[in-house]
Formats: C-alpha cells, structure tokens, sequence
C-alpha cells in the first residue's frame, strides 16, 4: 500500500513531471492463423486481430482516466511475420503488411509490431521474402514497425544478415525519401532481441509467449530528474550513491503505477498481463528527456566525460527500483537514448558534444543502442553493415540486447535536419566514420559466438 505522502508524490508527477504509462502493447499470436492460402491467412489474421483488440484503445482510455494517468500509446505486437509467413514470396510479404496496417487502422492503434524476422543464424526463404519486401512495405503503411534479429550471444553473428540489412536500410530510405526516409524509423536491427517488448519499433510476440497477452512499457525520464534535482535541494552533500537511491525509488514508484494500469486493462480485458517494461523512454518534450537526467548529476551535457558512467548507473538504478515493484519484468527495462526523441541529446549531438562513436561507447551500458540516429544519405551500404556488426559485437559479447535504428536520409548531409514528427522528433544529421568497410562485410558467414554461449 503507499502511504499518503506517496499518493501525494504521485500525483505530483502526474500534473508536472510528465509522468505517463508510455504504451499498453496487446500481444496476438498469429501461429493458428497460418495457411499457404494467403487469402484465407488474411482473412483469419484480420478477423483474429479484430477479435482482441476492438476495445483496446477505449479501455485504456477508461482506464487511463479512471485513475488520472494517461496512456499514451496503444499498441500490438505479432508473432514474427518471417515465420507465420514462411511459404510467402516478396510481393505476398508487402501484401501482408498492408493488411496488418489496415487492421491495426480499423482498431485504432498506434503503431503494430512484428513484422519481422529472427535470422541470427541464418536466413530461410521467408526471412529473405520479408527483408526484401521491407522498402515497399514500409513506404506503403503507416503504422507497421519491423525488427530484424541478425544476432545473439548464443550463435553469434550472421554478417550475411548484417551485409543485406546494411543494402535494405538504404532502400527502405530511399523508399521514403519525401518524408526524410521515416520508414528507417520503423526498422531496428537486434542482437539478443527480447520476446515481450512492449516499445516500437522492436516490439514483436515471441514464439514461447501466450496467445494473447498484455504489455505494458512505464516511462518517468522527467520524474527522475525532477527526483534528483529535489534531493540536491535538501541534501548539501548528495553522493552518487544517494542518487542512485533516488533513482531507485523513483523508478519503484512509476513502475508500480505501469503494472496497476497494464493489470487492470487486462483484467478488464479478460486477458492475461505479461510484463512491465520499464524502460525510462524520453519524448522530445522538453521536461521529459533522459540526457537532463545528465546534467542533474552534474555533467555539462550528455556526451561529455562520464557519461558512459552516469548511464551505468541509471540503467542499474531502474531495474533495481523497478523489479522490487512489479511482479513480472520484462522487455528492455533500462534507458533509452533516442537521439531524435530526446531534446537534450539531440542538442548535444547538434553541438558536437555527443558524437557516434560516444553513443556507440553508450550503448554498452544502456538498455537498447544506436536509436533514431539521422546520418547523411550517401553513407555507403558497407558503412552502415559495419555500424550494425560493430553493435551487434557489444550485444553478443556482454549477452545484453543492442540495437541500431539509424535513418540514412536522402538528399541530405551533416548539418541539415530530418523531421519526422510525433514522438519520433527531428534530428540534426551528424557525421559518421567514413573508413572502407566494404571487404570486411563482403567477407559474409558467421563471426561465432563467444565461449560463454556454451553455459548449460
């Protein structure tokens, strides 16, 4: 039960510290819906999907004012395109994610995740039919998010893999090129990929998940800070130990308002809760950034010397708070550091003072890695598979999830800015190394997997 200056601390956040449950993500697995019909597999896909999640959106919203805490993404994830799809060809692949976004339309959702493909050791004829479908489809929808897994601690790296996403990003880019290549936005590429991700654009359902179940990803970046800078107001001598303590207690208190709301939706639902994820995911909101939480521990800017330290230390601190809050923790559960999405780190990498090879240095500590990063548009496609590897090696090596989600934007180079609206934001495009990787990557195979992946 929390006490009367909790409640009251609560609601404090609520009203001036941005404090919301950032989505409620509806998971469908799709595995009884499978047929080599591909009619008759939309049919079932699209009555399932309508089954589940017609009242999604309004019970969030009924519960969201019930209790005087918004939620501001409804969403769903599917079980892995590439394999509930496996006899589909290219075309079939964009076929399927039109109709995903016309069903994820009709029940009023934000984004829908799943389109995607699990290939960390190697590629089947759906994988490739999807990964190859990614430019049309993704330049053809609205709300469809993929996520590639090309590796993980226990197989390694499929550079394979790595050398054809490097080429599709590019094309995906290109697809879009009116809308300063957003369909990039809507695409990740993962090392150890969680299977309950409730956050786009990584969120897809596993294939040990239920067959529907409840997500629910908290966010606070604002809350903390605002935590911090009170402590140092009362506190003349405040340590980084004392910080790490009001991290954690910050992070108790917000993930235990993300499971009340995710367990009622549910309940209301009649469906099972899966797992808060309690990711500390920013918005472009000024009050609502993960890089001030930076400067109140007292560094210039996020960027700046001991800022891999400082995120260290907050990624701990969370999931120390959060787990003792909730019952079942799950997806990423740390800081994200999303460039675009993110108005004081996209100051500091507008600046200079955050460059990639410190986000790259960052992502060994945080909870996801290079996020909603603009580079300038001819960036070579061996560039880009180098980028992917070099952060897939930091996920498989320290068994951690890594990620890289950067928007090579056409027509455009270091210094000019991309829009991409929403919680997505804008971004400065900041250079990148142009060292050759291109004999590297042509090289393809696999670069195994460490010797700590043989632990049974």
């Amino acid at each position: 039960m929390l006490t009367e200056r909790e409640v009251l601390s609560t609601l404090n956040m609520l009203r001036n510290e941005h404090l919301d449950v950032r989505t409620v993500t509806l998971g469908i697995s799709l595995f009884d819906c499978v047929s080599h019909d591909f009619d008759v597999f939309s049919y079932k896909v699209r009555a399932k999907i309508a089954k589940y999640a017609a009242h999604l959106v309004e019970t969030c919203n009924e519960v969201g004012a019930r209790y005087g805490i918004p939620v501001v993404n409804k969403r769903i994830s599917i079980s892995p395109m590439a394999v509930v799809g496996a006899g589909f060809n290219r075309d079939q692949m964009v076929r399927a994610c039109q109709m995903l976004d016309e069903a994820a339309k009709d029940a009023g959702v934000d984004f829908l995740g799943g389109f995607g493909a699990l290939v960390e050791k190697g590629m089947t004829p759906g994988d490739i039919a999807l990964i190859e479908a990614l430019p049309e489809a993704l330049a053809t929808t609205d709300r469809i998010c993929s996520s590639i897994n090309v590796a993980s601690s226990k197989a390694g790296i499929n550079m394979d893999a790595v050398a054809l996403m490097g080429r599709q990003i590019l094309k995906v880019a290109d697809a879009t090129s009116d809308r300063d290549g957003i369909g990039c936005a809507k695409l990740v590429v993962f090392a150890n990929i969680p299977q309950d991700v409730p956050f786009m654009a990584g969120a897809y359902l596993g294939i040990g998940e239920p067959d529907v179940v409840i997500n629910v990803g908290v966010s606070g970046p604002g809350v903390v800070k605002k935590a911090i800078d009170r402590a140092k107001e009362t506190h003349s001598q405040l340590t980084l130990s004392d910080v790490a303590e009001v991290i954690k207690s910050t992070a108790y208190k917000v993930t235990r308002v993300g499971e009340l709301i995710g367990k009622e939706v549910a309940d209301r639902m009649n469906l099972p809760f899966g797992v808060a994820d309690l990711s500390l995911a920013p918005t472009p909101a000024v009050g609502d950034s993960v890089g001030e939480i930076f400067q109140s521990v007292g560094l210039s800017s996020i960027g700046a010397p001991g800022s891999t330290a400082v995120l260290a230390m907050l990624n701990d601190a969370v999931k120390k708070g959060g787990v003792f809050a909730s019952s079942h923790v799950g997806g990423l559960s740390g800081a994200f550091i999303p460039v675009s999405e993110d108005s004081s780190i996209e100051a500091a990498a507008n600046c200079g003072a955050l460059t990639m090879e410190k986000l790259e240095a960052m992502t060994s500590v945080c909870s996801v890695g290079l996020d909603m990063i603009a580079i300038p548009g001819d960036t070579p496609a061996s560039t880009i598979s180098g980028l992917i590897a070099d952060e897939m090696a930091i996920g498989m090596i320290n068994t951690k999830t890594t990620a890289v989600r950067v928007i090579p934007v056409p027509g455009k180079g270091v210094g000019d800015t991309a829009v991409f609206g929403g919680l997505l934001g804008k971004a400065k495009i900041i250079p990148i190394h142009t060292g050759d990787a291109s004999a590297f990557i042509s090289l393809g195979g696999r670069i195994p997997a460490p010797i700590h992946s043989l632990k049974n």
